[in-house]
């Protein structure tokens, strides 16, 4: 008995101590990723990465919308992996539920009367190389101007006409 409980033991020590931790090793604070070195369909750092991301929901995910954490995400995955930020080329077309999360802090906070969370990763992101286009046709029928987003966002014709250019341009969509 005493044996099986030290080998128990040992076993959950072990377990304890090979646990990795959540990271977010490029996009410092967003998109937490844990590694793994033995699993298939892992980044390839010889390969160029251009992806469009649909940004089109509401939801939060850890205190931001759902699409700039999946964004932050994947560029954590593959930064981790070796892939260089050279060979990454992100674009974002943000519509729908997600269009007031491209509001600048004034506008966001007169709306909210909250700080926009969103504010911080769009910069980090923007800052690594992210290109985020906000549907204009969104941002007419919710009234919203120009002046009223973010510095770190421009007006795009159409979400559609982003996903779609892009991805005739060889970008792989991320919905």
């Amino acid at each position: 008995m005493k044996k099986a409980l030290l080998i128990a033991i040992v076993l959950m020590g072990t377990q304890i101590i090979t646990a990795q931790e959540w990271t977010t090793p490029i996009i410092d604070g967003y998109g937490k990723i844990k590694e793994f070195k033995d699993v298939a369909t892992q980044p390839d750092p010889t390969k160029e990465y251009n992806l469009v991301f649909d940004l089109k929901d509401d939801r939060e995910l850890e205190g931001i919308n759902v699409g700039y954490f999946k964004i932050a995400r994947m560029i954590n995955m593959l930064g981790a992996s070796g892939v260089s930020a050279d060979k990454v080329n992100v674009v974002a077309a943000i519509h729908g539920g997600a269009t007031f999360t491209a509001l600048n802090d004034a506008k966001y906070k007169e709306k909210y009367k909250k700080e926009n969370p969103d504010a911080a990763v769009i910069k980090l992101l923007k800052d690594y190389g992210v290109k985020f286009y906000v549907c204009a046709q969104a941002t007419a029928s919710r009234g919203i101007v120009a002046e009223d987003l973010n510095p770190n966002t421009e007006l795009g014709l159409s979400a559609m006409m982003v996903l779609a250019n892009y991805q005739m341009d060889g970008y792989i969509l991320i919905p």
